[in-house]
């Protein structure tokens, strides 16, 4: 599988997939990958692959955008402060998203890649319980920073949809598992998530079927975010509760998401899926150390503070427990 870092390009409240052309956008995110990210990316006329000049990704010619919610501590006197992230194990940056491209782990099965325009999103914003979640949205609460013992695969175990109840000692890791399954034609969908779906049985790793409505195998595209907990560890609240709340208000984690829009050099995620890559050295891609990834920056298109003791959360949004 390909896994491989991609620092912060820019903290921002614009979300070109879901709200184009507004600005602000209701909530923040975190942005990474290529510098052409702006607030409105029209899918097909807008090519990211030719129109940025940089990529925060380890991957040169992987100008793709990838953002996440930021997550914040809610203080007792009700301030927020954002809560910074950690790198990855055996990776190099600043802060950001792991991304995974993963194809079926029998070591034979073709998968495509994505198509020029290509988008989607994983996980619903509103949502505030458990209801109608997608598959392999959840968090882990890591006893380190080492995450030893790291607990087995994302999803498994005593992963949590919901934000982890009591103290994380090292850690809180975010994990958003988009579908697996293309329709052949549509590069997005009114909802963003129409054109894609998870196999029709089975798991995606096991070689479950695609659903004939969706026959296209596409690789496991997958998130890590590792939130840095440890700043608040003498702040937690004694009984039980957890003190966090993502930037749209969503205090419950149900509302944990990820989007994408693609945007890699022509042909060059094929070539890596088919030459199976593995981890962030690949042959077949051209690479780029960790200083050049982070030299990689964009101004916030919204101006607002998003560091330090904040009053409300960016663009105020109720908060929900």
């Amino acid at each position: 599988m390909m896994r491989f870092q991609c620092s912060q390009l820019v903290i921002d409240r614009i979300d070109p997939l879901v709200q184009p052309g507004i600005a602000p956008s209701t909530h923040m995110h975190q942005i990474v990958g290529g510098n052409a990210f702006n607030v409105t990316m029209k899918p097909i006329d807008y090519d990211p692959s030719k129109a940025a000049t940089c990529t925060t990704c380890d991957y040169s010619q992987d100008f793709s955008n990838y953002w996440t919610a930021n997550l914040y501590f809610r203080a007792k006197n009700g301030t927020y402060k954002r809560v910074p992230q950690m790198v990855n194990l055996g990776l190099s940056g600043r802060e950001g998203v792991t991304v995974y491209y993963i194809p079926p782990y029998d070591g034979k099965t073709k998968v495509t890649a994505f198509p020029k325009g290509f988008r989607m999103l994983a996980g619903d914003a509103g949502l505030r319980s458990g209801t109608g979640m997608q598959k392999g949205i959840c968090h882990r609460c890591s006893p380190n920073k080492q995450q030893n013992p790291f607990g087995g695969a994302p999803c498994t175990g005593s992963d949590t949809a919901a934000l982890p109840k009591g103290k994380c000692g090292g850690g809180i890791r975010a994990t958003v598992t988009f579908p697996t399954c293309w329709d052949g034609k549509n590069v997005d969908s009114p909802n963003h998530k129409e054109h894609v779906a998870y196999p029709s049985s089975g798991s995606f790793e096991s070689g479950g079927p695609c659903p004939s409505t969706h026959p296209v195998k596409l690789p496991q595209l997958m998130y890590e975010v590792m939130w840095d907990t440890t700043p608040f560890a003498n702040d937690w609240p004694a009984d039980g509760t957890q003190p966090f709340v993502y930037s749209m208000g969503d205090g419950t984690g149900y509302g944990q998401h990820g989007d994408y829009l693609f945007g890699w050099e022509d042909g060059a995620l094929q070539k890596a899926l088919d030459a199976r890559c593995n981890l962030n050295n690949c042959a077949a891609l051209k690479t780029q150390t960790a200083q050049q990834a982070m030299n990689c920056q964009k101004k916030q298109a919204v101006q607002e503070p998003f560091e330090g003791w904040l009053g409300q959360l960016p663009g105020d949004p109720t908060v929900v427990f």
